[in-house]
């Protein structure tokens, strides 16, 4: 079976996770922040937390904004539920802006009337907006963050798919349009960490507080207790925080990883190139659009196929995968989720993102996929759209 996603294990690697085994630290030592100071050197910026997800990243991220109950948040319905689930983790409400179907990106023209009808009706307006860099492909980030200043909102970067990518030549990451950014390390996505995630950001009280919330709140620097230090064992808690922590075992792979990231994105592209020029002559399958102004890290490699229904298109999937093909469907949009749908979200809300998702589906992509194995998933996947297209 040719796996949708997979992750790439070095020689390197191994030692890197072994060596660390064979330290004094196996957690909350040298090598997490290594690894921090590496990824912020990376992207070009300031300072970056890591923590054991992304979803924990974005959870800290909201709340080192600020975000409470008293405010809304609005993300992308075409992501995966941790966009969402940040915010209402934080008891915020949250909503949803519509897609552009040609990309799978947050439509920044919907989000800009979905603004202007709130200003003008004095609703509520959203104390942050996660765009999601959908598939690799970073948002239009410039737009956004010109609307972010007209309307007083912050950002947060969800880009997860994203890192190695780049946009308006800067770095996904840099914080250059946003407050925070943040990555995944799962191991389908560009690196792995196992599992892991970090949180960038430009601005130091942001980081300090998210450091804080990352690990129970505690601090050991005199400067933020409230009384003087008892001594060199003391410690306060000033925060409620989690246990949202990366090992060094995590970490130490992570370092060794992100070394071979241009490689990774790289050959990501050069077999979106491939997967193109066999596409070439179908008019049966639309594959995303990638803007010229940007480099994507293609973490997925999606293709649209505008005469699927309900029914064929789960036949399809089906046929692939017997075809020895795992092919997948990324995402089914958030707002349609039974929970979601409990709290008010229903069919019909976003309909760009529902189209989407009818349409739908991921083909693998991963650094030692071959060609030989791209012209197979292309060829099964004309012979299934003969079959129920």
């Amino acid at each position: 079976m040719i796996p949708y996603g997979k992750q790439s294990i070095s020689d390197e690697d191994i030692k890197a996770v072994v060596d660390v085994l064979k330290s004094d630290w196996l957690t909350q030592g040298p090598k997490v922040p290594e690894f921090e100071q590496a990824v912020a050197e990376y992207v070009n910026v300031k300072h970056a937390v890591a923590v054991n997800s992304a979803t924990s990243a974005l959870h800290i991220a909201c709340l080192a904004l600020g975000v409470t109950k008293a405010d809304e948040v609005w993300t992308s319905p075409n992501s995966f539920v941790a966009s969402a689930n940040c915010a209402l983790y934080c008891g915020a409400s949250i909503d949803f802006v519509d897609i552009d179907l040609s990309t799978g990106n947050m439509c920044l023209n919907a989000l800009e009337a979905k603004l202007k009808a709130r200003q003008q009706t004095n609703q509520p307006l959203p104390k942050v907006v996660i765009p999601v860099h959908f598939a690799g492909q970073p948002c239009d980030m410039d737009t956004l963050h010109t609307l972010s200043v007209q309307y007083g909102f912050k950002v947060i970067e969800d880009a997860s798919h994203a890192i190695g990518g780049t946009y308006l030549d800067s770095s996904v990451g840099s914080c250059t349009y946003s407050d925070i950014t943040v990555f995944s390390f799962h191991p389908v996505k560009i690196m792995t960490s196992a599992e892991g995630g970090i949180a960038t950001t430009n601005c130091k009280k942001l980081a300090r507080k998210m450091q804080l919330l990352r690990s129970h709140g505690v601090t050991n620097l005199e400067s933020e207790m409230t009384e003087s230090s008892h001594g060199p064992w003391y410690y306060q808690q000033i925060e409620l925080g989690f246990n949202y922590r990366l090992t060094d075992l995590q970490a130490a792979l992570g370092i060794s990883q992100l070394t071979r990231v241009k490689e990774f994105v790289t050959k990501r592209n050069q077999m979106a190139e491939n997967y193109l020029e066999l596409l070439k002559q179908s008019n049966d399958i639309i594959p995303l659009a990638v803007k010229n102004d940007r480099l994507s890290a293609f973490h997925l490699f999606v293709v649209r196929l505008p005469n699927l229904n309900h029914d064929t298109h789960a036949k399809v999937v089906t046929y692939l995968r017997a075809q020895g093909v795992f092919a997948h469907v990324h995402y089914i949009p958030i707002h349609l989720q039974p929970y979601y749908q409990q709290l008010g979200f229903k069919k019909g809300d976003y309909p760009n993102a529902e189209l989407y998702y009818q349409q739908a589906i991921t083909l693998p992509l991963y650094p030692e996929l071959t060609m030989k194995q791209q012209t197979h998933v292309i060829s099964a996947l004309n012979n299934a759209i003969k079959e129920y297209c």
